[in-house]
C-alpha cells in the first residue's frame, strides 16, 4: 500500500471561515475527513498536516525521504514566497502535485508566480476541495503507469 503525504500551508485550518467567497464554506475537519475516506476508498496510506510556519513545511517534505511515495501540497501564502519549500521539494525528488482551493490564476498578481511549481509533476487548481482528490489519483496513477 502507498503513502500519500498531504502538506498544507498557512491558513488552511481557517477554511470555512476564511473567504469563503473564495475557498468554499467547509471546514479543515471536514476536508481532512473527506480525503482521510478517499484514501481508504483508493487503498492508499494517508499523512495530513498542516502548518503556519514555513520550516513545518520544509522539515515534512525532508522527512519524506525515501518514506513517502508522492505528496500533495496547497502551500497557501508560501507558494508565491518560499524558495526554501522548493529547494526541499527539489532535494527528495519525490513525485509532487501542487493544489490550490481556488483558481490562482484568476487572482491578484502577486498569486500569478509558483516556486513550488517548478518540483511539481502537476498543478491542480481552481476545482475546490477536490482538488485535493484530484492530486491523490494523479499520484496512484503515476505509480501505476510506472509498473506497466
Amino acid at each position: 500500500m502507498k503513502t500519500i503525504r498531504v502538506i498544507n500551508g498557512p491558513n488552511l485550518n481557517m477554511l470555512g471561515v476564511r473567504e469563503p467567497d473564495i475557498y468554499g464554506k467547509t471546514d479543515y475537519k471536514t476536508l481532512c475527513e473527506m480525503i482521510e475516506n478517499y484514501a481508504k476508498a483508493i487503498d492508499v496510506n494517508v499523512q495530513i498536516m498542516q502548518s503556519n510556519h514555513e520550516g513545518d513545511l520544509v522539515d515534512w517534505i525532508q522527512e519524506s525521504y525515501n518514506i513517502i511515495d508522492g505528496i500533495v501540497i496547497n502551500p497557501g501564502a508560501y507558494t508565491h514566497t518560499s524558495v526554501a519549500i522548493l529547494d526541499a521539494a527539489k532535494a527528495v525528488g519525490i513525485p509532487m502535485v501542487e493544489v490550490h482551493i481556488s483558481d490562482v490564476s484568476a487572482r491578484e498578481k502577486f498569486r500569478q508566480v509558483s516556486y513550488i511549481r517548478e518540483a511539481c509533476i502537476k498543478t491542480i487548481s481552481g476545482h475546490g476541495i477536490d482538488g485535493y482528490l484530484e492530486a491523490m489519483d494523479i499520484l496512484v496513477n503515476l505509480d501505476e503507469s510506472n509498473k506497466q
